[in-house]
């Protein structure tokens, strides 16, 4: 089965690993799934990941945060734009996500980077998923 939207999947696995309290959780590798996890490590919402080599695939292990209640430290994740309908954004409407509490997280001609970073790099780009 060929995958349509493999970081909607990177999302709903860290929600549902999340929501059943595991300590990490596997996904498949990609650069631009390791970016995300980079901003999310950066942004305070995960412990870490590593690259995990198993056969021919390589796996993204990340390992989860939890408040001191044993509460996710992310509380939601929202994919934005879809293979279906791509959303795309200029620097000047980059959204701020409850007040700048959230990230936007963007794919921009720079790279893939949060909300803030693209505001003040001044490059718009693709809005590929919410987090707070």
């Amino acid at each position: 089965m060929s995958m349509s939207d493999p970081i909607a999947d990177m999302l709903t696995r860290i929600r549902n690993a999340a929501e059943r309290r595991h300590a990490t959780v596997a996904i498949p590798a990609s650069t631009i799934k390791q970016s995300i996890a980079d901003i999310l490590q950066r942004e305070g919402y995960i412990d870490g990941f590593d690259v995990v080599e198993s056969g021919p695939h390589h796996n993204l292990r990340i390992k989860l945060k939890y408040a001191a209640d044993k509460r996710s430290v992310i509380s939601h994740l929202e994919r934005v734009s879809k293979p279906g309908r791509r959303v795309y954004t200029k620097y000047a409407e980059v959204p701020w996500i409850l007040s700048g509490m959230g990230v936007a997280i963007l794919t921009t001609p720079k790279g893939v980077m949060t909300g803030t970073d693209a505001r003040r790099a001044k490059v718009g780009g693709e809005i590929l998923c919410y987090v707070w």
